[in-house]
């Protein structure tokens, strides 16, 4: 028993039927939205780590000693 195209419209349209096609807009719209806003932080979240790759890649100048070399 598997799921076919025809279960599919019957549900869609037991949806619409239930809630509107106006508010089914408005969530579809939220939902756009949640998404856009989600992608926008991923973007803000990547470009804080490269500033932060960058930052680190620093080189400090000086001697580098083991933990045996400096007793």
């Amino acid at each position: 028993m598997g799921f076919s195209i025809q279960h599919l419209v019957v549900v869609l349209i037991i949806v619409i039927l239930l809630f509107g096609t106006k508010k089914i807009k408005n969530v579809g719209a939220d939902v756009g939205g949640w998404i856009r806003d989600f992608k926008k932080a991923m973007r803000e979240d990547s470009a804080e780590e490269t500033a932060a790759k960058a930052d680190n890649s620093k080189v400090i100048e000086g001697e580098a000693r083991t933990e045996h070399e400096r007793v």
